[in-house]
C-alpha cells in the first residue's frame, strides 16, 4: 500500500480550504464567510467574487467575528470564519467557549497558518496548543487534514454537521498525495499502509512524513501500519485499537505540542483499553521561532527521521516489555 501514495503536486492546504469554500458557495446557499482582514492568506477571494452578499469583512476584531458568526446561525446560516490559527483560538477562546461551543452554534472555525510551518512569522504566530484547546471544548469537532485535496474535502464535509467544528490547516506548500475520490468521513481514520510491527498514527503535515518514515522502516525490516487520523475529535478509537492490538506498539506524529494533542488522545484510549508502548513525535513543551518550515521541523524534532527513530525505539521497547 505504501507504493500507492505518490506526490501528485505540491500545494498549500489553505488553498484547499479556499477551493472547498468556493464549491460550497456554489452548492449551499446557507454558507456564509467571515474574515478578520486576511482574505488573501485564507484564499477566500473566489468565494467573495461569486457571493459578495454572503461575505463579511470584520477587520482585525476576531472576538467580534466569533460573536457575529454565532448570531448568524440563529437565522439558519452556516458561517465559516477565517483567520490564522493563533487568532482563531487563543485570542478568542472565551467567545468560542461561551457563544459557540456552550451554545452549540453551527459555526465552522477555519484556521490557517497553524504550527511551526508558519515559518518566518515566528513564535508569537506559531500556535502549537490549539488542538488541545479546541478538543477539550464540549460539542466541538476537531479536524486536521493532511494535504490540499483532503482539506478541500474536509471544508465541504464539516458543512454537513450540525454543530461547531474546528478545521486546522497550514501555510506552506506540501505534497499532495490523496485524491478527490477518497472515502473521506469525519471521525473515520484512513489506513494508508498495513504492517505488523508498529502503528504510526499522524495528522496534518506529519502524515506524508509518516509515509516517508514507513518506507525507510520497511527497508530496515520493520513493517508499519500508517494511519491518517485526520479527525482528532471525535476520535476513531476503533481504528487505534485495531491497529495497536495487532502491532503491539505505537508512534503518534503531529505538528503540535506533545501535551494536549493527538498523542495525548491516543494515549488516553490505550490507557483505558489496551496499554502498549508508545512514543510521541511532537514539539516538546516549547515555543517555536522564526525560520524556514523544514528547518524548524528538523530542529524541533517533528520530521521524517524523528518518526523513524521513534518507531525503532518503541519496537525495541515492545521486545523487552518496557512501557
Amino acid at each position: 500500500m505504501l507504493e500507492t501514495y505518490q506526490i501528485l503536486a505540491t500545494k498549500d492546504t489553505r488553498s484547499g480550504f479556499g477551493e472547498g469554500l468556493h464549491e460550497l458557495g456554489q452548492t449551499n446557499p446557507n454558507v456564509v464567510a467571515l474574515c478578520a482582514d486576511l482574505v488573501g492568506s485564507l484564499k477566500m477571494q473566489k468565494f467573495i467574487d461569486e457571493n459578495p452578499d454572503r461575505f463579511f469583512q470584520i477587520g482585525i476584531a476576531e472576538a467580534n467575528m466569533m460573536g457575529i458568526a454565532a448570531g448568524l446561525t440563529i437565522g439558519g446560516k452556516i458561517p465559516y470564519t477565517g483567520t490564522f490559527a493563533n487568532f482563531s483560538t487563543g485570542r478568542v477562546y472565551d467567545q468560542i467557549r461561551q457563544s459557540i461551543a456552550y451554545s452549540h452554534k453551527n459555526v465552522k472555525i477555519c484556521a490557517s497558518h497553524a504550527g511551526l510551518t508558519l515559518g518566518e512569522d515566528g513564535a508569537t504566530h506559531q500556535i502549537l496548543e490549539d488542538i488541545g484547546m479546541m478538543k477539550m471544548l464540549p460539542n466541538m469537532k476537531v479536524v486536521v487534514p493532511c494535504d490540499f485535496t483532503q482539506t478541500k474535502l474536509a471544508t465541504i464535509a464539516i458543512s454537513k454537521f450540525d454543530g461547531p467544528c474546528y478545521l486546522r490547516f497550514g501555510r506552506p506548500k506540501v505534497p499532495v498525495f490523496t485524491t478527490e475520490d477518497q472515502d473521506f468521513q469525519i471521525g473515520k481514520a484512513q489506513v494508508l499502509a498495513e504492517g505488523s510491527d508498529v502503528s504510526i498514527i499522524a495528522c496534518g503535515h506529519l502524515v506524508w512524513k509518516s509515509i516517508e518514515a514507513a518506507r525507510i522502516l520497511k527497508e530496515k525490516g520493520i513493517e508499519a501500519d500508517v494511519i491518517n487520523m485526520h479527525t482528532i475529535k471525535p476520535l476513531d478509537e476503533e481504528a487505534i485499537l485495531r491497529s495497536v492490538q495487532k502491532t503491539g506498539c505505537v508512534v503518534s506524529a503531529e505538528e503540535h505540542q506533545r501535551n494536549g494533542g493527538l498523542g495525548g488522545s491516543i494515549a488516553q484510549v490505550l490507557a483505558v483499553h489496551h496499554p502498549a508502548p508508545m512514543e510521541m513525535v511532537a514539539v516538546n513543551d516549547s515555543f517555536g521561532e522564526s525560520g524556514k518550515p523544514e528547518e524548524l521541523m528538523t530542529k524541533y524534532g517533528i520530521n521524517t527521521a524523528n518518526i523513524v527513530e521513534a518507531a525503532e525505539k518503541v519496537v525495541n521497547r515492545k521486545k523487552v516489555n518496557i512501557f
